[in-house]
């Protein structure tokens, strides 16, 4: 496997058994992607910069400033793709007033009842799906609601990528070994070609991060840099997909 970022995680049988196995090769990019851009939200980023301990007191489920670097870095690539016609689809979740279909969700996290909303409603009136406005999706891009990790469950994300006839996808958000990575291995299982852009990709724990960045690019996508990923969508033909024309509304 090529050295990545996640290496000061994998011990040398790690690396060994990796190189001797086969892990690790380079799938390639597809012809017609579409960037996913996983739940980047204020409930995983918090409405400010803040250090992680600090920003989970009101957003527990928050990455902290790691949050915000990425949304930079989507930022730019979802410049990119819009500039190329390239669909951009975000997910992000939904629940009901009462919470009830939460349900799996409250299982494993004392906090689940605040992770939508903020612990304090007197210290914040944002929904926590609301998509950042850094990145806050267009008139052609589309929104998928979800309310398990990964975005092909329970929702048209599949049909949706047949009417644009993607082979492919980009993806970035959160968390790295949550939501990222149920995504990733749902389109992998589904022949997609799958692209994983390292620095537009964010977790609360950076062995998280790290590991599950390492166990996606030697199993089911390629993890790329966000450079390489720009100069692909730049040397994409123009106009390829028919896009939405029309207002953004819920899927």
């Amino acid at each position: 496997m090529t050295e990545k970022g996640w290496d000061q995680f994998l011990t040398d049988r790690d690396k060994r058994v990796f190189a001797s196995a086969g892990f690790g090769a380079t799938a390639g990019y597809g012809e017609r992607p579409a960037l996913l851009v996983i739940d980047v939200n204020y409930a995983f980023t918090g409405e400010k910069r803040e250090p992680i301990l600090e920003s989970i007191r009101q957003w527990p489920n928050s990455c902290g400033e790691e949050g915000w670097d990425a949304v930079a870095v989507i930022g730019d690539l979802v410049s990119a793709c819009r500039g190329k016609g390239v669909p951009v689809i975000y997910t992000t979740g939904v629940v009901r007033n009462d919470g009830w279909d939460m349900a799996s969700w409250s299982w494993k996290n004392t906090r689940t009842a605040e992770s939508s909303t903020g612990a304090d409603p007197r210290l914040s009136n944002r929904d926590g799906n609301e998509i950042v406005d850094e990145i806050a999706p267009g008139p052609q891009d589309i929104v998928v609601y979800k309310q398990k990790p990964s975005g092909f469950f329970g929702t048209p994300l599949q049909s949706y990528l047949q009417l644009l006839r993607c082979d492919s996808v980009l993806v970035v958000g959160t968390t790295t070994s949550g939501c990222v990575r149920a995504t990733v291995i749902d389109a992998f299982s589904q022949n997609y070609r799958v692209t994983v852009v390292e620095e537009g990709c964010f977790d609360r724990s950076q062995a998280s991060h790290a590991i599950n960045l390492c166990d996606m690019h030697a199993k089911y996508a390629d993890v790329r840099s966000v450079g390489e990923v720009k100069e692909h969508i730049d040397g994409l033909e123009p106009g390829m997909f028919s896009l939405p024309a029309g207002q953004v509304g819920m899927s």
